[in-house]
């Protein structure tokens, strides 16, 4: 009887592993069934992913032209050259061979080479030459891609305003950045199938993920202009042992900047590298310094005292105020006592007795110190408001400075005074051409700016920029003031060096001190428009630090004449047999 109950709970126990295993079984075909079927797609792409390796194909960036199409940035083809190392047979072959043909030194080459990882790149900017040689050793383990390089056909021509590109391709620095979003296209990927080893299958083929190229940005530059206001800037800079020149030129009825040149300019294709006087050697934090100094743009990245080119602004609000018309008179003996303060005029005898034509004609200080005062300090305050001073033009370059400009609170009468001929402040270069177009074309505040449109492959407009425009800064009669005054200091004033003959100019001269007053070191200008009484042209010109003769109405309205008699006729403002042979006027090469 024993015996039996213990043959029955055998064949029970038998019974319930048997159900067991079956069920576990079941269960085992169940997810088999999940993962073959329900989750094939999933897991396919795990293996794939497991076995795909990925190498990257650079996007060709969008070209950069000029107002005419004139490519100005573009793209050369290089070569990126990597090692993958499971696939290399002969490591000593692939160094000596690398190192050789890369220029690189065999430690370099064998730390990548002997890496391990799933692909190592060897040098990128490869010239297509090199790599070509490259791949014709035929080294297994060795990949050679194609890759794009950014080169500028004009070398340094409007080196701080189009900036360059670093080794990855995107913007560093100028237009490169600020329209980086357009510009940098999409990358490209290869996919190659690898076995469990990381040996590729030959069989298997290569999947290719092609880039999208990036578009084509065009500016309002004008290649032929930047070009000559770069050679006059050059000359200016040679002739007057300058610190540097800085030329804009404007149209100041859009805003559209056809030339904005900064010299010394650096060489785009070749932006990291530095020339130290004596060839002594420089830390790496000595050199980034300058190299950033270099790159700067002065006439966005750098404030300045803009001198009698302000008398501009402050006749504007005098005459916007009403406390001034063209007959007010006005008394120079030669200085003005303000407070305790003597402030001197640039002619010691003074200018006598004068309306305000001539007081902007002779750019007399004590004249416009006592326009200053008229004003009173709270009126003339609201006109930098007004004409946009206080704030910053908006222009489509990184970096740019804003006014550097007494509080309300801290004008007192001698602060009052110097700024009224502008001095003990700074504004940027572009702040007062701006600032000074929206006085001469009736009255509008345009924003400074390159950018005009973005286009495809194909030529088709995919997007065109609009920028603020600001109505009413001056009324039209203020503006009609502003241009027969101006007109008359390059006609019969201290402008006289502006003039171009067969054209009606009108600009503002400027000669200023650099901080600290004690090193007599000085910045001169001049400010010119074409024609007087209609402008579709104003331009500026800055030398700083000037050796010799350093007065503005000798030395920088010389360089904005030259720049209108050449480019007057090339934009149909005049016709080239209106201009007369120069008659022994002084010109920058003095």
């Amino acid at each position: 009887m024993q015996n039996t109950r213990n043959r029955f709970a055998n064949r029970k126990k038998v019974l319930v592993i048997f159900l067991a295993c079956g069920g576990l079984l079941m269960l085992l075909f169940v997810r088999l069934v999940y993962l073959m079927v329900w989750r094939s797609d999933y897991y396919g792409a795990k293996a794939t992913d497991l076995h795909e390796r990925e190498r990257s194909i650079k996007a060709a960036r969008g070209q950069i032209v000029d107002c005419n199409g004139v490519i100005i940035a573009d793209n050369r083809t290089v070569c990126t050259v990597s090692v993958i190392h499971n696939q290399i047979e002969n490591p000593e072959e692939v160094i000596r061979v690398l190192s050789r043909e890369l220029g690189m030194p065999e430690e370099t080459v064998r730390k990548r080479v002997e890496k391990y990882s799933s692909i190592e790149r060897v040098k990128s900017n490869v010239s297509k030459s090199v790599g070509d040689a490259i791949r014709e050793y035929d080294l297994a383990g060795v990949k050679v891609d194609e890759d794009y390089k950014r080169y500028y056909p004009y070398g340094d021509l409007a080196s701080k305003v189009l900036g360059f590109t670093g080794s990855d391709n995107q913007g560093i620095i100028g237009l490169e950045v600020v329209y980086e979003e357009y510009l940098e296209g999409k990358a490209g990927t290869i996919l190659t199938m690898t076995d469990a080893r990381g040996v590729e299958v030959e069989t298997a083929g290569e999947r290719r993920i092609e880039p999208v190229d990036g578009n084509t940005l065009h500016l309002s530059l004008d290649v032929n202009i930047q070009s000559y206001a770069q050679q006059l800037a050059e000359q200016a800079m040679k002739a007057k042992s300058a610190r540097s020149v800085s030329i804009l030129v404007m149209n100041p009825q859009n805003g559209e900047i056809l030339a904005m040149v900064n010299v010394p300019e650096f060489d785009l294709n070749d932006p990291f590298t530095v020339t130290v006087e004596g060839g002594a050697e420089i830390s790496e934090k000595e050199k980034q310094n300058l190299l950033n100094q270099m790159w700067r743009n002065g006439c966005i990245n750098d404030t300045y005292e803009p001198g009698s080119t302000f008398k501009v602004i402050t006749a504007a609000a005098g005459l916007e105020a009403g406390v001034v018309t063209k007959e007010s008179g006005f008394s120079c003996p030669g200085y003005i006592i303000v407070d305790d303060r003597r402030i001197r005029c640039h002619k010691n005898g003074g200018h006598g007795s004068q309306d305000f034509v001539h007081a902007t004609m002779n750019s007399c200080n004590p004249a416009f110190v006592s326009l200053g005062l008229k004003l009173g300090t709270e009126r003339f305050y609201s006109y930098f408001e007004q004409f946009g001073l206080l704030t910053k033009t908006g222009i489509d370059l990184p970096g740019e400075a804003g006014t550097i400009m007494h509080k309300p609170e801290n004008i007192g009468p001698v602060e009052l005074a110097t700024v009224s001929f502008g001095q003990s402040f700074q504004i940027t270069p572009v702040q007062l051409i701006t600032t000074v177009s929206s006085i001469i074309n009736g009255g509008k505040r345009i924003t400074p700016h390159m950018g005009v449109k973005v286009t495809d492959e194909q030529g088709n407009t995919l997007e065109t920029f609009e920028y603020p425009v600001q109505e009413g800064v001056v009324s039209e009669e203020t503006s009609e003031t502003m241009r027969y005054i101006l007109e008359k200091v390059v006609a019969e004033g201290g402008g006289k060096n502006g003039q171009v003959q067969g054209v009606r100019i009108g600009g503002k001269t400027a000669t200023s001190q650099t901080l600290p007053r004690s090193e007599k070191q000085y910045i001169s200008s001049f400010l010119g428009f074409a024609p007087a009484d209609d402008p579709q042209i104003i331009a500026l010109a800055i030398i700083n630090r000037p050796q010799g003769t350093y007065y503005g109405g000798q030395i920088a309205a010389p360089i904005v004449r030259q720049l209108f008699e050449n480019i007057l006729p090339y934009l149909g403002i005049m016709d080239y047999n209106e201009i007369s042979e120069e008659k022994g006027e002084e010109s920058v090469s003095e």
